[in-house]
């Protein structure tokens, strides 16, 4: 059985910063495309970041500088490093991955084949 279990979500004031991980279990991480998604209030889920096999990565534009996915092979977990959050980031960010060793961000998100639940980062003062 696969399972991905984000954590590190909460509130943060402007400016802060917040590290998501995400632990995946019955899956390797390292071999697939990985990504992490999204979701403002009243907004479609969107891309933020992802990271294929051969190590390269993508980020939004809009979030490029203030965002970036890595991952810890050793650990079989993925994080997303959030920095200058500002109040518009508040969502629900959830981590997924492929079957394919590939990513972009353009892929169509039901090429994600395993999902976390979702972990809640709330911007605000």
């Amino acid at each position: 059985q696969v399972t991905l279990v984000e954590s590190g979500g909460g509130p943060v004031q402007p400016g802060g910063s917040l590290r998501l991980s995400c632990a995946a279990s019955g899956w390797d991480l390292a071999r697939h495309g990985i990504a992490w998604f999204r979701e403002r209030p009243g907004k479609m889920r969107e891309p933020v970041s992802c990271r294929s096999g051969d190590m390269s990565t993508y980020t939004n534009d809009k979030l490029e500088g203030r965002f970036s996915i890595s991952l810890d092979t050793a650990e079989n977990t993925m994080y997303l490093q959030m920095d200058r959050l500002e109040p518009q980031d508040t969502a629900v960010y959830y981590c997924a991955s492929r079957q394919s060793f590939y990513c972009t961000l353009w892929q169509p998100q039901n090429t994600y084949i395993y999902w976390g639940n979702g972990t809640q980062v709330t911007v605000s003062s």
